[in-house]
């Protein structure tokens, strides 16, 4: 079975928020200096596409993998229907932090489309 990251999904939600801290590494962050032209600093970090992109693959590995067990379980390959259950189960929290992620990514959004220039 598959391990569900719930570590990805919280860095990704946390820099979608601008509050980024992670484990005492160096982060990938913006910076403005005095001629207010924006400067990006690339780090070992992968951006936060790439780390939303594998969080989104990780929650539809978790969906696969638990749709397989329950037609195991329904065609009496598996016996174990607790097994089934904790998948299930795994892969229901793993959608409700992504749409807690997705919340907060909209949320910034809209606070950004209000900001006036």
């Amino acid at each position: 079975m598959a391990g569900f990251d719930p570590t990805s999904l919280m860095r990704a939600a946390s820099m979608a928020t601008g509050k980024v801290a992670i484990e005492g590494r160096r982060t990938q962050g913006v910076s403005l200096d005095l001629n207010n032209t924006t400067k990006v600093k690339n780090d070992s970090l992968p951006s936060f596409k790439e780390m939303l992109a594998k969080a989104l693959d990780t929650v539809n590995d978790l969906q696969i993998n638990a749709d397989r067990m329950a037609q195991k379980v329904a065609t009496g390959e598996v016996n174990d229907v607790h097994e089934v259950l904790m998948a299930v189960e795994e892969v229901s929290l793993g959608l409700q932090l992504t749409m807690q992620i997705r919340n907060k990514i909209i949320e910034a959004y809209q606070e950004i489309m209000r900001m006036q220039i």
